[in-house]
């Protein structure tokens, strides 16, 4: 089982922890079952960057990032080295902990 720290880059919004995570969930999913707002335009097929978020503790628990992941990660707003899509983060079997940050989603994207 997983923990997953949830930080906001949002003004106003407290940190979340979740335990008792499953595998096979990626980050997103487990975001959005636990009223946690992550945009994800494209419905979590990789071909979009809203669900753009900073994993900051934990690459090793999901699988590498795919070069079109890169790709979108690219047209992302305030791209990082760590920066993920939280649809292409699935958790793989095992247990450890998370950190992820999510990246202000109140600023109105000029796209």
């Amino acid at each position: 089982m997983y923990k997953i720290n949830f930080k906001f880059e949002q003004k106003g919004l407290e940190p979340i922890i979740i335990d008792n995570v499953a595998s096979g969930q990626s980050i997103l999913e487990v975001a959005l079952d636990n009223n946690i707002e992550l945009h994800h335009n494209c419905g979590m097929v990789c071909a979009c960057s809203t669900c753009h978020l900073y994993l900051e503790k934990g690459d090793e628990f999901v699988p590498e990032i795919s070069d079109r992941e890169e790709d979108f990660i690219d047209r992302a707003r305030n791209p990082r080295i760590n920066s993920r899509l939280g649809c292409q983060c699935v958790l793989e079997d095992g247990s450890g902990e998370l950190m992820v940050t999510i990246p202000d989603q109140s600023v109105i994207h000029g796209e």
